[in-house]
């Protein structure tokens, strides 16, 4: 992996989650990948269940987010490192309560993600922090 190609996969991971198209989610992950909402949660296993979770399809789960209203979810994030198959990318992620509403939640994040050969993710951890209001 290099950092053009963890940069388009960011995209790509930005622009599944504005449109939980099945596909455009599944096509992010390997068969086999293990995906951690929280760095302490137990992963998510397999392509089909983390497609599963993120379409919040299925038995509702503390460690999903839950799904998001149209136009109510932007982010932004970038590779601040890559060595190997191993990125280390941070970003912000905005969430209005109504389309072009007021931003009323802004999470830090730093995602520690794996890829293997073709460039789909197999390992996925996220680190969030909520930025205290008016900051």
């Amino acid at each position: 992996m290099d950092r053009e190609g963890a940069q388009a996969w960011l995209d790509r991971y930005v622009a599944a989650w504005r449109s939980y198209e099945r596909e455009q989610v599944a096509d992010l992950f390997s068969p086999d990948v293990a995906y951690r909402y929280h760095p302490y949660d137990e992963p998510v296993v397999g392509r089909e269940a983390v497609v599963a979770s993120w379409l919040g399809e299925g038995a509702p789960s503390d460690d999903a987010s839950g799904r998001d209203a149209p136009g109510t979810y932007d982010a932004s994030y970038s590779p601040v490192a890559v060595d190997g198959d191993t990125v280390v990318a941070t970003g912000r992620s905005t969430y209005r309560d109504t389309p072009g509403g007021p931003v009323v939640q802004v999470y830090e994040n730093c995602f520690v993600i794996r890829f293997d050969a073709d460039g789909r993710c197999r390992e996925f951890t996220e680190y969030f922090i909520e930025r205290p209001t008016g900051r």
